[in-house]
């Protein structure tokens, strides 16, 4: 096999493996029983179709502390909601971000999240489709994460226990793939946040470059006041 016939084959293999996450309807063992199996090529994957967004969202993240948040970004407390391997920390760290904590569903990947050295603590076995019984209401400052809101991933109620984490005047910063927001009834759920006075969005960036020729909405969204638990 050629070098660019085997770039092809490397480029559709990688591309299966990222539709498949897509059609696990949130059931958790079958997302940790995917992910576990995953770990081990899953960065080279998303490497090979120019995974975009964990850059956004940091950037995002860093352009709001700068803009309206008076505390210096080391010392904000910030949570990196399904944080994978560690992909959204790193690029948090590169910004000056320090106090960073991440939870994922798949203990495995938690694990490989930990190594990047970059987190404060990072948990494993966190089901954002559950309540977060484990984190208390208006404990972070930001609460960011990309590659959560996808098909097959957290259904869009999860972004309530993300609001309710995150504390009054902090920011929640997303990323939704285009065919997610199309799917489901995330914009609704956004609505009836803003509505209840709990998130306010102030900034939407519709068809930002995602992964491969899949675009995504990115949203940051003030908190205005937690939920209850």
């Amino acid at each position: 096999m050629n070098t660019l016939a085997r770039q092809n084959a490397l480029h559709q293999a990688a591309q299966k493996r990222i539709e498949a996450s897509h059609v696990l309807d949130g059931d958790a063992k079958r997302l940790v029983r995917y992910y576990r199996e995953w770990a081990g090529s899953y960065e080279f994957d998303l490497e090979r179709e120019d995974y975009r967004g964990p850059l956004i969202v940091a950037e995002l993240a860093g352009a709001v502390q700068a803009a309206y948040m008076g505390r210096d970004r080391a010392a904000m407390a910030t949570l990196d909601a399904g944080c994978g391997t560690g992909l959204v920390g790193i690029e948090l760290d590169h910004l000056g971000f320090r106090l960073i904590d991440g939870f994922d569903l798949c203990e495995t990947m938690a694990e490989m999240a930990r190594q990047t050295g970059t987190y404060r603590n990072v948990e494993g076995d966190v089901d954002l489709n559950r309540p977060l019984s484990d984190y208390s209401t208006a404990c972070y400052d930001m609460t960011v994460c990309s590659g959560v809101f996808t098909l097959g991933h957290v259904r869009p109620h999860g972004l309530r226990e993300l609001a309710r984490v995150t504390r009054s005047k902090g920011f929640v910063v997303i990323s939704t793939e285009r065919s997610y927001l199309e799917a489901t009834s995330f914009e609704h759920e956004v609505l009836c946040l803003h509505q209840a006075g709990v998130l306010t969005p102030v900034q939407y960036l519709s068809n930002g470059r995602y992964i491969g020729n899949e675009d995504a909405h990115y949203w940051r969204s003030e908190s205005i006041r937690g939920l209850a638990a």
